[in-house]
Protein backbone atom coordinates (compact mmCIF):
# COMPACT_ATOMS: atom_id res chain seq x y z
CA UNK A 1 0.00 0.00 0.00
CA UNK A 2 1.37 3.28 -0.88
CA UNK A 3 2.66 5.07 2.36
CA UNK A 4 0.57 8.11 2.74
CA UNK A 5 -2.65 5.96 1.43
CA UNK A 6 -1.24 4.10 4.58
CA UNK A 7 -1.28 6.83 7.39
CA UNK A 8 -4.68 8.24 6.30
CA UNK A 9 -6.05 4.60 6.56
CA UNK A 10 -4.44 4.40 9.69
CA UNK A 11 -5.51 8.32 10.54
CA UNK A 12 -9.25 6.96 9.75
CA UNK A 13 -9.55 3.56 11.98
CA UNK A 14 -8.10 5.49 15.20
CA UNK A 15 -10.72 8.34 15.13
CA UNK A 16 -13.43 5.51 14.58
CA UNK A 17 -12.00 2.99 17.25
CA UNK A 18 -11.77 5.94 19.71
CA UNK A 19 -15.39 7.60 18.69
CA UNK A 20 -16.46 3.70 19.34
CA UNK A 21 -15.45 3.47 22.71
CA UNK A 22 -15.79 6.92 23.56
CA UNK A 23 -19.31 6.83 24.86
CA UNK A 24 -18.73 3.49 27.11
CA UNK A 25 -15.55 4.97 28.62
CA UNK A 26 -17.47 8.32 29.72
CA UNK A 27 -20.54 6.27 31.14
CA UNK A 28 -18.03 4.18 32.82
CA UNK A 29 -16.42 7.33 34.46
CA UNK A 30 -19.64 8.68 35.34
CA UNK A 31 -20.31 5.38 37.35
CA UNK A 32 -17.19 5.39 39.14
CA UNK A 33 -17.61 9.43 39.81
CA UNK A 34 -14.03 9.95 38.51
CA UNK A 35 -14.84 13.71 37.58
CA UNK A 36 -13.49 17.28 37.69
CA UNK A 37 -12.61 19.40 40.56
CA UNK A 38 -12.73 22.62 39.52
CA UNK A 39 -10.59 25.10 40.89
CA UNK A 40 -12.35 28.03 43.06
CA UNK A 41 -10.07 31.08 42.16
CA UNK A 42 -10.97 30.15 38.42
CA UNK A 43 -13.69 31.94 36.01
CA UNK A 44 -17.08 31.66 37.39
CA UNK A 45 -18.29 29.93 33.95
CA UNK A 46 -16.35 26.93 34.74
CA UNK A 47 -18.31 25.79 37.92
CA UNK A 48 -21.06 24.35 35.98
CA UNK A 49 -18.00 21.94 34.66
CA UNK A 50 -17.33 20.17 37.91
CA UNK A 51 -18.17 16.33 38.27
CA UNK A 52 -17.37 16.20 34.07
CA UNK A 53 -15.73 13.06 33.93
CA UNK A 54 -11.79 13.31 33.45
CA UNK A 55 -8.63 11.00 32.29
CA UNK A 56 -9.98 11.14 28.93
CA UNK A 57 -6.59 10.76 27.48
CA UNK A 58 -6.92 7.33 27.89
CA UNK A 59 -9.44 8.04 24.62
CA UNK A 60 -6.89 8.24 22.87
CA UNK A 61 -4.23 6.25 24.32
CA UNK A 62 -5.53 2.90 24.00
CA UNK A 63 -6.39 2.64 20.35
CA UNK A 64 -2.79 4.76 19.46
CA UNK A 65 -0.78 1.95 21.48
CA UNK A 66 -3.37 -1.02 19.90
CA UNK A 67 -2.89 -0.10 16.05
CA UNK A 68 1.05 0.61 16.74
CA UNK A 69 1.49 -2.46 18.54
CA UNK A 70 -0.47 -4.52 16.05
CA UNK A 71 2.04 -3.34 13.48
CA UNK A 72 4.92 -3.80 15.26
CA UNK A 73 3.69 -7.73 15.69
CA UNK A 74 3.38 -7.49 12.00
CA UNK A 75 6.97 -6.51 11.45
CA UNK A 76 8.10 -9.21 13.97
CA UNK A 77 6.51 -12.11 11.41
CA UNK A 78 8.15 -10.65 8.73
CA UNK A 79 5.93 -8.19 6.88
CA UNK A 80 7.77 -4.69 6.61
CA UNK A 81 4.91 -2.18 8.10
CA UNK A 82 6.50 -1.01 11.13
CA UNK A 83 10.11 -0.09 11.86
CA UNK A 84 10.39 -0.74 15.80
CA UNK A 85 11.60 2.92 16.27
CA UNK A 86 8.02 4.16 16.37
CA UNK A 87 7.65 2.38 19.68
CA UNK A 88 9.90 5.23 21.47
CA UNK A 89 7.36 7.98 21.41
CA UNK A 90 4.38 5.55 21.49
CA UNK A 91 6.60 3.93 25.09
CA UNK A 92 7.18 8.17 26.22
CA UNK A 93 3.36 8.62 25.35
CA UNK A 94 2.56 5.70 27.91
CA UNK A 95 4.89 6.79 29.97
CA UNK A 96 3.87 10.26 30.71
CA UNK A 97 0.38 9.38 30.24
CA UNK A 98 0.73 6.89 33.53
CA UNK A 99 2.15 9.42 35.26
CA UNK A 100 -0.78 11.56 34.52
CA UNK A 101 -3.12 9.28 34.97
CA UNK A 102 -1.33 9.01 39.01
CA UNK A 103 -1.58 13.00 39.12
CA UNK A 104 -5.47 12.94 37.89
CA UNK A 105 -6.00 10.20 40.36
CA UNK A 106 -4.52 11.93 43.24
CA UNK A 107 -6.71 15.03 42.64
CA UNK A 108 -9.65 13.27 42.56
CA UNK A 109 -9.91 10.08 45.42
CA UNK A 110 -5.90 10.79 47.41
CA UNK A 111 -4.93 12.64 49.67
CA UNK A 112 -4.30 15.76 47.84
CA UNK A 113 -7.90 15.74 46.64
CA UNK A 114 -8.19 18.62 43.79
CA UNK A 115 -4.07 19.39 43.82
CA UNK A 116 -3.32 15.97 42.37
CA UNK A 117 0.34 14.84 43.02
CA UNK A 118 3.11 17.28 44.27
CA UNK A 119 4.75 20.06 41.53
CA UNK A 120 7.78 18.89 42.45
CA UNK A 121 7.49 15.14 42.61
CA UNK A 122 5.73 15.38 39.21
CA UNK A 123 8.55 17.51 37.40
CA UNK A 124 10.96 15.02 39.17
CA UNK A 125 9.57 12.20 37.72
CA UNK A 126 9.26 13.62 34.26
CA UNK A 127 12.53 14.57 34.20
CA UNK A 128 13.78 10.72 35.00
CA UNK A 129 11.60 9.65 32.18
CA UNK A 130 12.74 12.35 29.26
CA UNK A 131 16.34 12.24 30.27
CA UNK A 132 15.79 8.44 29.08
CA UNK A 133 13.90 9.02 25.89
CA UNK A 134 16.48 11.11 25.20
CA UNK A 135 19.29 8.74 25.68
CA UNK A 136 17.28 6.17 23.22
CA UNK A 137 17.30 9.18 20.92
CA UNK A 138 20.71 9.13 20.50
CA UNK A 139 22.42 6.45 21.70
CA UNK A 140 19.77 3.42 20.35
CA UNK A 141 18.12 5.41 17.31
CA UNK A 142 20.99 7.98 16.63
CA UNK A 143 18.46 10.43 14.82
CA UNK A 144 19.65 13.74 13.60
CA UNK A 145 20.29 15.81 16.16
CA UNK A 146 19.60 19.30 14.47
CA UNK A 147 18.25 20.41 11.15
CA UNK A 148 18.69 23.79 10.87
CA UNK A 149 17.68 26.09 8.28
CA UNK A 150 19.82 26.71 5.25
CA UNK A 151 22.44 24.29 6.59
CA UNK A 152 22.66 21.26 4.04
CA UNK A 153 23.98 18.61 7.01
CA UNK A 154 23.11 17.26 10.10
CA UNK A 155 24.47 20.05 13.20
CA UNK A 156 25.76 17.57 16.02
CA UNK A 157 25.45 18.84 19.72
CA UNK A 158 27.80 16.25 21.40
CA UNK A 159 27.09 15.95 25.12
CA UNK A 160 24.24 18.03 24.90
CA UNK A 161 22.10 16.59 22.98
CA UNK A 162 20.86 14.45 26.00
CA UNK A 163 19.81 17.75 28.42
CA UNK A 164 18.64 19.62 25.33
CA UNK A 165 16.37 16.91 24.61
CA UNK A 166 14.96 15.93 28.08
CA UNK A 167 13.85 19.61 28.18
CA UNK A 168 12.30 20.23 25.37
CA UNK A 169 10.09 16.94 26.32
CA UNK A 170 9.22 18.43 29.59
CA UNK A 171 8.81 21.24 28.25
CA UNK A 172 6.57 20.30 25.64
CA UNK A 173 4.54 18.11 27.85
CA UNK A 174 3.88 21.00 30.87
CA UNK A 175 3.06 23.54 28.05
CA UNK A 176 0.28 21.13 26.54
CA UNK A 177 -0.78 20.80 30.27
CA UNK A 178 -1.23 24.40 30.47
CA UNK A 179 -3.01 24.84 27.74
CA UNK A 180 -5.75 22.57 28.91
CA UNK A 181 -8.50 24.52 30.35
CA UNK A 182 -11.18 25.00 27.75
CA UNK A 183 -13.19 22.65 25.89
CA UNK A 184 -11.33 21.24 22.76
CA UNK A 185 -8.48 24.16 23.10
CA UNK A 186 -5.51 21.49 24.18
CA UNK A 187 -6.68 18.85 21.86
CA UNK A 188 -7.44 20.95 18.53
CA UNK A 189 -3.88 22.29 18.85
CA UNK A 190 -2.16 18.75 19.63
CA UNK A 191 -3.86 17.71 16.57
CA UNK A 192 -2.29 20.70 14.49
CA UNK A 193 0.63 20.07 15.88
CA UNK A 194 0.84 16.65 15.07
CA UNK A 195 -0.29 16.70 11.40
CA UNK A 196 2.42 19.33 10.78
CA UNK A 197 5.22 17.14 12.16
CA UNK A 198 3.56 14.01 10.80
CA UNK A 199 3.93 16.23 7.06
CA UNK A 200 7.30 16.96 8.07
CA UNK A 201 8.45 13.52 8.35
CA UNK A 202 6.70 12.60 5.35
CA UNK A 203 9.19 15.27 3.62
CA UNK A 204 11.90 13.68 5.27
CA UNK A 205 10.49 10.29 4.29
CA UNK A 206 10.50 9.15 7.47
CA UNK A 207 7.34 7.34 7.16
CA UNK A 208 7.21 5.49 10.60
CA UNK A 209 7.22 8.76 11.93
CA UNK A 210 4.65 10.32 10.04
CA UNK A 211 2.09 7.46 10.36
CA UNK A 212 2.01 7.53 13.82
CA UNK A 213 1.61 11.19 13.83
CA UNK A 214 -1.42 10.90 12.46
CA UNK A 215 -2.70 7.74 13.89
CA UNK A 216 -2.77 10.07 16.71
CA UNK A 217 -4.06 12.69 15.09
CA UNK A 218 -7.09 10.36 13.99
CA UNK A 219 -7.39 9.33 18.05
CA UNK A 220 -7.46 12.99 18.93
CA UNK A 221 -10.49 13.80 16.35
CA UNK A 222 -12.03 10.92 18.34
CA UNK A 223 -11.24 12.10 21.40
CA UNK A 224 -12.78 15.87 20.30
CA UNK A 225 -16.01 14.78 19.20
CA UNK A 226 -16.72 14.16 22.56
CA UNK A 227 -14.52 17.22 23.78
CA UNK A 228 -16.08 19.93 22.29
CA UNK A 229 -17.86 22.57 23.96
CA UNK A 230 -19.62 21.52 25.58
CA UNK A 231 -17.27 18.96 26.99
CA UNK A 232 -18.44 15.64 28.06
CA UNK A 233 -15.09 14.23 29.05
CA UNK A 234 -11.42 16.25 29.70
CA UNK A 235 -8.43 15.15 28.79
CA UNK A 236 -6.56 15.74 32.48
CA UNK A 237 -2.95 15.12 32.74
CA UNK A 238 -3.82 11.69 31.62
CA UNK A 239 -3.48 13.02 27.97
CA UNK A 240 -1.90 16.82 28.19
CA UNK A 241 1.29 15.58 29.53
CA UNK A 242 1.11 12.62 27.19
CA UNK A 243 0.41 14.51 24.09
CA UNK A 244 3.20 17.11 24.70
CA UNK A 245 6.17 14.80 25.58
CA UNK A 246 4.82 12.32 22.35
CA UNK A 247 5.66 15.29 20.26
CA UNK A 248 8.38 16.74 21.38
CA UNK A 249 9.82 13.45 21.10
CA UNK A 250 8.46 12.97 17.53
CA UNK A 251 10.01 16.62 16.85
CA UNK A 252 13.39 15.31 18.35
CA UNK A 253 13.42 12.16 15.38
CA UNK A 254 12.72 14.81 12.67
CA UNK A 255 15.91 16.68 14.11
CA UNK A 256 13.32 20.13 13.53
CA UNK A 257 12.80 20.22 17.36
CA UNK A 258 13.63 24.02 17.29
CA UNK A 259 10.42 24.53 15.40
CA UNK A 260 8.08 23.44 18.83
CA UNK A 261 7.71 27.11 19.72
CA UNK A 262 6.70 28.09 16.57
CA UNK A 263 4.16 25.18 15.46
CA UNK A 264 3.26 25.45 19.28
CA UNK A 265 3.15 29.00 19.67
CA UNK A 266 -0.48 28.94 21.77
CA UNK A 267 1.20 26.25 24.39
CA UNK A 268 4.36 28.61 24.42
CA UNK A 269 2.35 31.51 24.90
CA UNK A 270 0.46 29.94 28.15
CA UNK A 271 3.63 28.75 29.61
CA UNK A 272 5.19 32.69 29.06
CA UNK A 273 2.10 34.09 30.95
CA UNK A 274 2.45 31.79 33.62
CA UNK A 275 6.04 32.68 34.02
CA UNK A 276 5.59 36.61 33.78
CA UNK A 277 2.23 36.07 36.34
CA UNK A 278 4.48 34.80 39.25
CA UNK A 279 7.48 36.75 38.32
CA UNK A 280 5.61 40.22 38.15
CA UNK A 281 3.03 39.05 41.09
CA UNK A 282 6.60 38.49 43.53
CA UNK A 283 8.46 42.02 41.77
CA UNK A 284 5.40 43.86 42.35
CA UNK A 285 4.44 42.63 45.57
CA UNK A 286 0.66 41.51 44.96
CA UNK A 287 -0.23 43.00 41.59
CA UNK A 288 -1.18 41.26 38.63
CA UNK A 289 -0.02 41.43 34.87
CA UNK A 290 -2.72 39.42 33.38
CA UNK A 291 -6.28 39.34 34.84
CA UNK A 292 -5.36 35.80 35.08
CA UNK A 293 -2.78 33.08 34.10
CA UNK A 294 -2.18 31.02 31.98
CA UNK A 295 -3.32 33.11 28.98
CA UNK A 296 -6.77 31.79 27.84
CA UNK A 297 -8.05 32.63 31.16
CA UNK A 298 -7.38 36.52 30.70
CA UNK A 299 -9.15 36.94 27.77
CA UNK A 300 -12.19 35.08 29.06
CA UNK A 301 -11.72 37.34 31.79
CA UNK A 302 -11.77 39.89 29.35
CA UNK A 303 -15.17 39.00 27.72
CA UNK A 304 -14.60 36.43 25.20
CA UNK A 305 -16.59 33.50 25.15
CA UNK A 306 -15.11 29.77 25.80
CA UNK A 307 -15.74 28.95 22.27
CA UNK A 308 -14.18 32.54 20.71
CA UNK A 309 -10.76 31.69 23.02
CA UNK A 310 -10.74 28.28 21.64
CA UNK A 311 -11.74 29.10 17.48
CA UNK A 312 -9.02 32.35 17.80
CA UNK A 313 -6.33 30.47 19.87
CA UNK A 314 -6.95 27.56 17.11
CA UNK A 315 -6.50 29.98 14.13
CA UNK A 316 -3.28 31.58 15.43
CA UNK A 317 -2.35 27.83 15.74
CA UNK A 318 -2.74 27.23 12.13
CA UNK A 319 -0.85 30.16 11.17
CA UNK A 320 2.21 29.18 13.05
CA UNK A 321 1.81 25.55 11.84
CA UNK A 322 2.10 26.85 8.26
CA UNK A 323 4.64 28.87 8.95
CA UNK A 324 6.66 25.94 10.85
CA UNK A 325 6.13 23.99 7.67
CA UNK A 326 7.62 26.94 5.52
CA UNK A 327 10.62 27.04 7.69
CA UNK A 328 11.21 23.39 7.82
CA UNK A 329 11.78 23.74 4.06
CA UNK A 330 14.17 26.62 3.99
Amino acid sequence: MNETALTLALSSLCFVMAVIWGGPLIRTFRYFKIGKLIRVEGPDSHITKMGTPTMGGLMFIVPVAILTILFNITSVIGLDVLNKSVLLPLGVMIGFGILGAIDDWEGIRGPRRGLGMKARTKLIIQILLALVAAFMLKNVFEVPELFWPGVGMIVTLGYFYIPIAAFVIVAASNAINLTDGLDGLAGLIAATAFTTYGGIALMQDQAVVARFCFTVVGALFGFLWFNVHPAELFMGDTGSLSLGAALATVSLMTGRWWLLPVILIIPFSETISVILQVAYFRLTRGKRLFKMAPLHHHFELLGWSETQVVQRFWLVSLLFAILGIALALV
